[in-house]
């Protein structure tokens, strides 16, 4: 979980100085630290969801890597049926 440091007494402070009731300010900032927490923990990403994330783009890697040599073999594979059949056709015309 993520931890976000809010120094909340400075700001119910700031919040007097500036005319607003002691009741209200200190609602103000509970309601104000709620949300940056809650934000913290939805929004922020962990060591664990960034290794998860590196996880799967390497997984991704190696699949990508497999799909690469398969069509590297059917490029091959489609020289040689396009090569028997131009020789076959020139077998046939002349």
């Amino acid at each position: 979980m993520a931890h976000v440091t809010f120094d909340t007494l400075k700001f119910v402070e700031k919040l007097k100085s500036s005319g607003m009731p002691e009741q209200q300010a200190k609602a103000l900032v509970e309601a104000q630290q709620d949300l940056i927490s809650d934000s913290a923990e939805n929004l922020l990403a962990t060591k664990a969801d960034i290794n998860a994330v590196k996880s799967d783009i390497s997984n991704v890697r190696l699949e990508l890597s497999d799909v690469k040599s398969d069509v590297k073999l059917m490029k091959g594979m489609i020289g040689f049926v396009l090569a028997t059949n131009v020789a076959l056709l020139f077998k046939v015309l002349f």
